[in-house]
């Protein structure tokens, strides 16, 4: 199949995040939680459709008995929108280029909305169904079923640069005169050193007091062979021991600049962290790099020891 991007909800609580199922989670804040690479093809998120696709979901819609409980959130929805729009940028589509044949629920996908036909339609009832998956046919309870429709105007809106945010109720506003606002860039305050394996790193320090360095210079101390993918982005990192924690504060988008994904060379490629590219060259924050792969750090002054597994 031609390149698609899958939008999906988990019918879960709000905090849910497991890898293997979607490549990223969205969770009821709107923190995108980004678990397996884009570049590779996940085995079971969209019946029949999971070839050369991604798949998008929010952690939602978990409520028993009555779904809606747990609806899908404002935040949610927004950041939803903003991250299938950096995918794609990322391949190089222009708002005209966001159709139904290219971003789809999983409700229209279960019914062969997009005419393609690959598989009985398993979508919801109205649209001639059996209802096993209406995945954001409707965006808040009781709404029209045009979830679809409705997300894919926002994505539209924001690959124009055009301001309108997806409503407390869910529904995608109207695009205004103003251009939304990129947000402000992360700032750099101070250059520093640390030391690493008993040797000086060099560091740059955020605004926060963040210390930063080099993806490529902390992968070299420690040992680990990696290869860039420029067009994507991404670290690709020959690590066997290294299990993703996920973690809730992972680098997002209001960063300000690019982001840059650190993944590991296997099969189904889960994102180890995201850091930013700066100056050219792919950044990652030191103490979230020693954490994910097992380094001792030590505090007062920062510093890092030997790598103890991942």
């Amino acid at each position: 199949m031609a390149a698609t991007i899958y939008l999906h909800w988990a019918a879960t609580a709000y905090t849910w995040v497991r890898s293997g199922l979607y490549h990223s989670i969205i969770r009821g804040d709107g923190q995108v939680q980004r678990l397996h690479s884009y570049a590779v093809d996940l085995p079971a998120h969209t019946w029949r459709r999971n070839s050369n696709a991604i798949a998008l979901s929010c952690a939602c819609m978990g409520g028993r008995p009555d779904p809606w409980t747990i609806p899908p959130t404002p935040l949610q929805l927004e950041a939803l929108c903003q991250e299938a729009a950096a995918v794609a940028r990322s391949w190089g589509w222009d708002a005209g280029a966001i159709t139904i044949q290219r971003l789809m629920t999983h409700a229209e996908a279960a019914a062969n909305r997009d005419g393609r036909q690959p598989h009985d339609n398993y979508g919801p009832v109205i649209w001639g169904g059996t209802g096993e998956r209406w995945d954001l046919l409707q965006l808040e309870k009781g709404g029209p079923p045009t979830g679809g429709e409705q997300l894919r105007q926002r994505v539209r809106q924001i690959l124009r640069g055009e301001a309108g945010a997806v409503g407390a109720a869910g529904e995608v506003g109207a695009a205004g005169a103003e251009t939304a606002p990129a947000p402000e860039p992360l700032q750099f305050v101070r250059s520093s050193a640390i030391q690493a394996r008993g040797e000086p790193l060099a560091t740059a320090i955020d605004e926060h007091g963040s210390s930063w360095a080099l993806a490529a210079e902390l992968l070299e101390r420690y040992g680990l062979g990696f290869e860039w993918d420029g067009q994507r982005r991404r670290i690709l990192v020959g690590a066997l021991d290294v299990v993703p924690l996920f973690r809730e504060d992972a680098v997002q988008a209001s960063v300000g600049w690019p982001l840059v994904e650190i993944t590991l060379q296997q099969a189904l490629a889960p994102v180890i962290l995201r850091g930013i590219l700066r100056e050219g060259r792919a950044w990652c924050r030191v103490l979230e790099f020693a954490e994910e792969f097992g380094i001792s750090a030590s505090f007062d002054p920062f510093a890092l020891a030997e790598r103890r597994g991942g």
